[in-house]
């Protein structure tokens, strides 16, 4: 299970690097998530219905979800430095022009933009990461840089609702977008500093042309591991996602908060707490992938397990300090899932199609939970927020059976596929 490094970087280079990673990667949420703050606004001042409300969130996914593969894919082939500057940049200027939308239609028409232009940040940063990183610090390294997504979810609810309520909901998107161009300058810099590894150059050598290339791809399906993590992965942000997406405008309307307000407890309380559960889960599967070929999915296992039963409580609970505290179980145990996903799936896919396993993993994730705050905004008078999270249970349930049978049938043979096929172990 000892994997052979390629260009690796030493503890102290990882550390600047997942810093310069992560401060772009809390922009790209900060600039999705702070909407979801300014639903009470958003239908006064532009007219939006609910439905309408639930669309900023499921435009935004699929398109995003759609775009990865097509990112992955080519991240795998060309330089991943270009695609993550590149990114950063178009996604500021559609998060400029969101605060200068003057209609409905045209923010949600910036909402499938900002889908698009963020598809190409995920994938080629996650596998330039990983890439540089040693194997047994894989899974921290990614848990440290996804606090960055932690983060961008609680600045970016609460900067936006505090902006939304003093009446300058425009100016928030002008200025995160700002943000983001300055930043771009220095980041742009320090990517091309990095060492390029063996595996790069190997990659940016394949013709994209030819006609094996589409089968070539396709082989990443040979794992039977990473099927199953793309069926429950998707479970999970399903839900995930409905929280994200309503939990605030829930708050303000079931215990009286103001959007301010809203936005903070929304967040902070959850995200917090996912922090925690992000590097608890990492440090946990690095040490458990050290011993067992399951460690990593092991931890996958145990984080949809024990939150399906914290997410049906958040539905059902009328008590707001009873409703922190199963915001924080559940915060800290989505961690982690969310931190060593990706980790876990580059323990039985090529090597060379790690951009391409982000780029899929988000796409059926994306698509699924787009339906998320769409739903919940269409049945909201009748099922309500309530309704919707108990049905997301019961999916967080299913997905926990995948992979205990991905644990007990699938994992060993893919592993040993895995370490057969690829060079670096």
């Amino acid at each position: 299970m000892n994997e052979r490094p390629q260009a690796s970087l030493n503890t102290v280079s990882t550390a600047v690097l997942v810093a310069w990673m992560w401060v772009a990667y809390f922009l790209n949420y900060c600039d999705r998530q702070a909407v979801f703050a300014m639903f009470k606004v958003l239908k006064a001042d532009l007219s939006m219905s609910d439905t309408q409300l639930g669309l900023t969130g499921a435009f935004f996914l699929w398109v995003y979800g759609i775009g990865c593969p097509i990112a992955g894919y080519l991240a795998d082939r060309y330089p991943k430095r270009h695609l993550i500057v590149g990114s950063l940049v178009v996604w500021s200027f559609v998060t400029i022009a969101t605060g200068l939308s003057v209609s409905a239609g045209m923010l949600l028409t910036m909402r499938a933009a900002m889908g698009i232009s963020e598809a190409l940040f995920m994938p080629a940063a996650i596998s330039l990461t990983t890439g540089l990183t040693r194997v047994q610090w894989r899974s921290r390294a990614v848990a440290s840089l996804t606090t960055a997504q932690i983060a961008g979810v609680i600045a970016g609810a609460s900067f936006g609702g505090w902006m939304a309520q003093q009446g300058y909901w425009r100016a928030a998107f002008i200025l995160l977008g700002v943000l983001g161009l300055l930043y771009a300058l220095p980041y742009g810099w320090y990517l091309s500093q990095l060492p390029t590894s063996q595996e790069t150059r190997i990659n940016t050598s394949v013709d994209l042309h030819t006609s094996d290339s589409i089968i070539n791809a396709l082989r990443i399906f040979r794992s039977w591991t990473f099927c199953i993590l793309c069926v429950a992965f998707p479970l999970f942000v399903f839900g995930l996602w409905m929280i994200y997406s309503w939990l605030a405008r829930y708050l303000e309307e079931s215990f009286q908060l103001s959007t301010a307000q809203a936005g903070w407890v929304s967040t902070a309380y959850l995200q917090g707490a996912t922090v925690v559960g992000l590097f608890f889960g990492g440090y946990i599967a690095d040490s458990l992938g050290k011993f067992f070929r399951s460690g990593r999915i092991s931890i996958l296992l145990a984080s949809m397990a024990c939150c399906a039963p914290l997410l049906l409580a958040i539905g059902q609970t009328r008590e707001m300090w009873l409703l922190q505290v199963l915001l924080v179980g559940y915060g800290f145990c989505s961690g982690w899932m969310i931190g060593n996903i990706f980790p876990a799936a580059f323990e039985v896919v090529p090597n060379d199609q790690r951009g391409l396993a982000v780029g899929l993993l988000n796409l059926f994730g994306a698509l699924l939970s787009g339906f998320a705050p769409l739903m919940v905004g269409k049945w909201k008078e009748t099922l309500g927020f309530p309704g919707m999270i108990q049905y997301a249970a019961i999916a967080y349930g299913f997905a926990s059976f995948f992979l205990l049978i991905a644990i007990l049938f699938t994992v060993p043979k893919d592993i040993d596929r895995h370490v057969e096929t690829n060079s670096d172990r």
